[in-house]
């Protein structure tokens, strides 16, 4: 695999700033979802999903670069998570996810999106393009994910994720994140790790999705290795991948195998990231995906890309 050398990433506008418009969908079985919309109207759809236990919040500073460059941008809160609807019973299957975006993508009448997902997100769009209803994505980056995940990582976010009594302030949540991501500086100010969490009568701060997601009828699909082997076997559409180089969840073999299962990807290997690359080193993510983008827009491929992103 040999690496090639990228094109220069199209230029942002001349208005750089894009404030977000909060957004409220209809979503699959009557879960309301909500979402920052970003861009014109007549630009071509980028729909970015984020990961289990995080909100749309984590897209923000992408999501405006690509409102910039030419891209109408949707960071949608997933069912369970953030602002969105907790659902009635309980259904966080893999498939109630992608059956939201269909809906959502419906109410906003832009065919054929860009579907970016990390992790949960990743595996969503994977599962929505590559089984559920296949053309419906322009185009499918998975970010730090494929169906070859690393057991012990998931291990380590399930028991990060199962925190059932709280925290009793946003100052241990912040040392419970520092713990989990030590090769991320602690954050000083407090006020944007808020957005992630909530706050009950007893004042105690809970991540701010439904335990349920962890609890009940979960994305179960995501064991059923045979099967979203299956949908990425079935990719046609561009797709790139990224990795962050220090993930625990997705390792280089496993990366390796998803570029043979879909062998027209584009690979993005970000060092200095785990498997939050979005938050790790995002102006290196940033970076790829608008180049992505970039080829996506203008129909180009050159087969097999591969980009390492050095710190």
């Amino acid at each position: 695999m040999n690496a090639t050398t990228p094109t220069p990433p199209t230029k942002p506008r001349a208005t750089a700033s894009q404030p977000a418009s909060i957004v409220r969908f209809a979503g699959h079985d009557g879960v309301h979802l909500e979402g920052d919309l970003r861009g014109d109207a007549h630009d071509p759809l980028v729909v970015l999903l984020h990961g289990g236990g995080q909100t749309r919040h984590a897209w923000a500073s992408t999501a405006a670069v690509l409102a910039s460059t030419g891209w109408q941008t949707l960071a949608l809160d997933a069912r369970g998570h953030g602002r969105s609807d907790w659902d009635e019973h309980g259904d966080y299957s893999l498939t109630a996810f992608a059956r939201d975006v269909e809906a959502v993508v419906a109410q906003l009448a832009c065919p054929r999106p860009v579907l970016i997902g990390a992790s949960l997100g990743g595996m969503t769009s994977l599962l929505l393009e590559g089984e559920l209803t296949p053309g419906f994505a322009r185009a499918v980056a998975l970010v730090d994910i494929a169906p070859r995940m690393e057991q012990s990582g998931a291990t380590r976010i399930h028991s990060f994720m199962s925190k059932p009594d709280g925290f009793a302030s946003l100052d241990e949540a912040a040392d419970a994140i520092a713990a989990y991501n030590p090769h991320r500086p602690r954050p000083a100010d407090l006020a944007g790790l808020a957005k992630n969490l909530r706050q009950t009568a007893d004042g105690r701060w809970h991540w701010h999705w439904d335990p349920r997601f962890i609890t009940g009828r979960g994305p179960g699909e995501l064991a059923d290795h045979g099967r979203m082997e299956a949908c990425a076997r079935s990719l046609v559409v561009p797709t790139l991948l990224v990795r962050g180089r220090m993930s625990d969840i997705l390792s280089e073999a496993g990366a390796q195998e998803m570029l043979a299962l879909v062998p027209h990807a584009d690979y993005v290997d970000v060092s200095g990231a785990g498997h939050m690359v979005v938050g790790d080193r995002n102006e290196a993510f940033t970076v790829g995906i608008v180049e992505f983008l970039d080829r996506v827009r203008e129909n180009r491929s050159t087969g097999r890309s591969t980009r390492t992103e050095s710190a």
